[in-house]
């Protein structure tokens, strides 16, 4: 399903204390991550989720900051990670990629977390803020919502 064809996303309910959530970005494409935040920040809001965001330097670094926050002082209900990797000339794109997706697949499953994957992988900018924009077809909104729709699961089956 293409973005345009996609549901637009909203704020689940949810029952209980309203969710602690941590947004990690990554904002090398600024005025991209910049939207995807504010997708992301709406979603939550509507939701009656509270919020910190954390930036970091790159994609790369978005999974080993939850694996911090996991082990930090300061507690959080659900995560959401948010960045860009445009495609280029050379195969770092392909690595960079790669690996950021496994890191952020490995912490989640390792430690059990809710998270919201809005790490945007496309060809071109245009592409990327296309799908950062305000219109409704956000994936900082999409990311928000499911790391939500997870902290919903997790409290019915009792994993928190």
């Amino acid at each position: 399903m293409s973005t345009i064809d996609a549901p637009l996303p909203s704020a689940p309910t949810l029952a209980g204390a309203a969710p602690h959530v941590l947004v990690v970005r990554a904002p090398y494409y600024k005025d991209v991550v910049d939207g995807l935040r504010d997708g992301a920040a709406r979603i939550l809001r509507e939701a009656g989720a509270t919020f910190d965001v954390l930036d970091v330097a790159g994609a790369l670094e978005l999974a080993g900051t939850v694996r911090l926050a996991v082990r930090g002082a300061r507690r959080y209900d659900a995560f959401v990670m948010l960045g860009c990797v445009v495609k280029g000339e050379t195969d770092h794109y392909e690595f960079v990629c790669r690996e950021a997706m496994a890191g952020i697949t490995q912490v989640t499953l390792q430690f059990g977390l809710c998270l919201g994957n809005g790490l945007l992988t496309v060809a071109t900018v245009q592409q990327a803020l296309d799908r950062s924009g305000q219109d409704g077809h956000n994936k900082g909104a999409e990311a928000a919502a499911a790391s939500l729709v997870q902290v919903r699961a997790a409290r019915w089956l009792g994993a928190v």
